[in-house]
């Protein structure tokens, strides 16, 4: 386990804990509750637990694996951790289940874990030799055997492109279904080599392994990421409490735009361009806390690869109905969403587009 801790380096834990930090101070009435929607191996969640004294843990994973893994970990901190197997848009069942009404803080760290891409027999790296499985939770849903063996081409192409951005989305469907018809496809490493070998020799050349994308595409079906990060965002910025904060680490750019746009529909306002005040509960329950995606430092990357794709973006949540009665802004356009200026210890790249890359 020594071994394991040692290896797994938390993405942006500073900053993550900076951002944190003001929503999970003391409060008189209660204890602070911070929910980690992608627990993994607790690293994130240790450091939070260790900088607040009095923070009550909520742990999700739909990884059994990591459960028990993340269970060693905080084992010091038993006494105020939930640890609960659970997809993140689960969030609002596990909160009433705990009988907690709202949080103050929430992390989620998307994509797949370093546990999940480590371990051969899961199927994540397209780099070994491993069965088709790429579920998050081994114990439900479809694998990526399934999908690439009885999906129709259409489908496998729509998935392809849409998922993995792939634009040789078409050529790589007909390859896997031409290969399908003579052999079952049941391994990472074959399906890497349709994908290495339907794709045009150029295009081979740049841009790292080619067989990444599908790998991503599939991964993404497999555990419906998308969906999925789709409800759990707004769910968790409803059970915040006010001044409660949210926090979320993404990898590529179709999680980033999902994220960008959950955040910044709640940061305005909802009331009628034409009506010259602000109506009771149509003003902004959020208040940005980055200016479009933050990236990781170059020191960061260095140190930790795997960080090198994340996005960061955060927001804090506010009274929506504090702006009741207040002079709209005179202009015929929609509100802008605003950051919240704040001073940062650690340096940090930002990603001006807001679209990630």
């Amino acid at each position: 386990m020594g071994e394991l801790r040692g290896t797994h380096v938390p993405v942006l834990l500073e900053r993550c804990l900076e951002l944190l930090a003001p929503a999970l101070a003391v409060r008189a009435d209660r204890a602070a509750v911070h929910v980690d929607a992608t627990v993994g191996l607790g690293g994130h969640a240790e450091a939070v637990l260790a900088a607040h004294p009095n923070v009550v843990l909520v742990g999700l994973d739909r990884d059994p694996q990591a459960l028990r893994l993340a269970e060693h970990r905080l084992a010091a901190y038993a006494d105020r951790t939930h640890l609960v197997h659970a997809v993140y848009d689960e969030l609002p069942a596990v909160l009433d289940r705990l009988g907690i009404s709202r949080i103050d803080g929430v992390l989620f760290d998307l994509g797949v874990s370093s546990l999940q891409l480590d371990a051969v027999d899961r199927g994540f790296s397209y780099a070994r030799e491993a069965p088709l499985d790429m579920r998050m939770d081994q114990t439900a849903g479809v694998t990526a055997e399934e999908v690439v063996n009885t999906y129709d081409q259409a489908e496998l192409t729509r998935i392809l492109r849409e998922y993995g951005e792939e634009r040789f989305a078409a050529r790589i469907a007909a390859a896997i279904v031409r290969e399908r018809r003579r052999a079952r496809i049941v391994s990472s490493a074959r399906l890497a080599e349709l994908v290495r070998e339907a794709i045009p020799a150029p295009a081979r050349r740049t841009g790292g392994n080619p067989a990444k994308r599908t790998f991503q595409a599939l991964r993404i079906e497999v555990n419906r990421e998308l969906s999925v990060l789709e409800s759990a965002v707004p769910a968790a910025v409803d059970a915040l409490d006010v001044g409660g904060r949210i926090v979320v680490l993404s990898y590529h750019s179709l999680e980033d735009r999902i994220v960008k746009r959950a955040l910044a529909a709640r940061a305005r306002s909802t009331a009628p361009l034409d009506l010259p005040v602000e109506l009771p509960g149509t003003g902004p329950t959020l208040r940005l806390l980055t200016r479009g995606a933050e990236l990781p430092s170059d020191a960061e990357v260095l140190a930790n690869p795997r960080a090198a794709s994340a996005r960061l973006r955060a927001a804090q949540r506010i009274d929506g109905t504090a702006t009741a009665g207040r002079p709209r802004m005179a202009t015929g356009r929609p509100r802008r969403a605003h950051a919240l200026r704040e001073p940062r210890g650690t340096a940090v790249r930002r990603d001006e587009s807001g679209e990630g890359t």
